[in-house]
């Protein structure tokens, strides 16, 4: 049945894509950067955002027994309050898009071309003049090498990202013995709610200037180049104690976001620049099916390698 589930969650999970063209086509191009780091920050604090409500929102019986008495409904099932949340939160989500207007209109007669030119050429910036330049192509977007290197390399970064999530968690809540944090599942939520607050202003204020300062491409690399030390620490951080052990890991914990919001906005930026406007949908299309497939492995592959590790703590060789 978990199984079910989470494949029915993973089919009917299909707005990232379309938000991303939406956000790419409302901006022109200068602040396409802005648009598209608003919804990696939205993304972000959500899979930061989730776990913590998760982990408060779970087993209310037992953390909050003044307002949940023992035998009650949510003590019986420990786990309904956070689903029945997120729910509730999906079900705004749906209202809220029947308002969203459309950015893509098709017209019927002999100005249907015209008007599809007139809106690409407002989206760039191009004048009246120049828009006369502005020509559609239906490139096989398969062909497109810019487009497909951006996505195999978000593919595999996906599956770094989706297992990073899942481990860290619960790496926090191990035990010390076994080489983890002995955190409560309100400390998690405490670390990564920080770790929202900071990722969202980082978004809003840092990355377009950054973005502009050294491409997407560029701006890539760098976080890649920075995350590697960052991972690396985290077996030291885990032999900390007390306060210092709660603020290195929140700064970890932030710094480690910020680099992965800004490789997805980089790449989400490469994708959507190397299609034109009527192709957009279809190339975000691409890439969600794509990496649904990595996401789908990163989970079992992320907690079966921490669970080996910690079987092997005192091993000479990867231990």
């Amino acid at each position: 049945m978990a199984v079910i589930t989470r494949f029915l969650l993973g089919c009917l999970n299909g707005t990232i894509g379309p938000i991303k063209a939406y956000a790419t086509e409302i901006f022109r191009e200068e602040h396409q950067a802005l648009g598209l780091s608003t919804v990696s920050a939205a993304w972000g604090t959500g899979l930061i955002i989730g776990p913590a409500l998760g982990g408060y929102l779970a087993q209310p019986a037992e953390k909050y027994p003044h307002i949940f008495p023992k035998g009650s409904f949510l003590d019986k099932f420990p786990y309904f309050l956070p689903c029945f949340v997120i729910s509730g939160v999906s079900f705004v989500v749906l209202i809220a898009c029947l308002w969203i207007p459309e950015t893509l209109h098709n017209h019927n007669g002999c100005n249907a071309d015209e008007s599809i030119d007139d809106a690409v050429a407002i989206e760039n910036g191009i004048n009246k003049v120049d828009k006369e330049k502005t020509v559609q192509k239906n490139e096989n977007l398969f062909m497109n090498w810019p487009l497909m290197s951006s996505i195999i390399v978000y593919c595999v970064f996906s599956l770094h990202e989706i297992a990073y999530q899942e481990v860290f968690s619960l790496w926090c809540v191990s035990p010390q013995s076994l080489g983890g944090l002995n955190f409560s599942t309100n400390d998690v939520g405490n670390v990564l709610t920080i770790s929202g607050v900071a990722l969202v202003i980082y978004q809003l204020s840092l990355y377009q200037y950054m973005e502009k300062a050294c491409g997407p491409v560029g701006l890539a690399q760098i976080a890649g180049i920075f995350s590697i030390p960052i991972l690396q620490s985290y077996p030291f951080i885990a032999m900390l104690s007390g306060i210092a052990l709660y603020i290195v890991i929140s700064i970890a914990s932030i710094l480690k976001n910020i680099i992965s919001v800004t490789t997805i906005t980089s790449l989400f930026l490469i994708q959507n620049r190397a299609v034109e406007q009527h192709q957009r949908g279809a190339a975000n299309g691409i890439c969600m099916t794509a990496i649904s497939l990595f996401k789908a492995i990163g989970p079992a592959s992320g907690g079966t390698i921490l669970t080996w590790s910690q079987k092997r703590l005192d091993a000479t060789f990867l231990p």
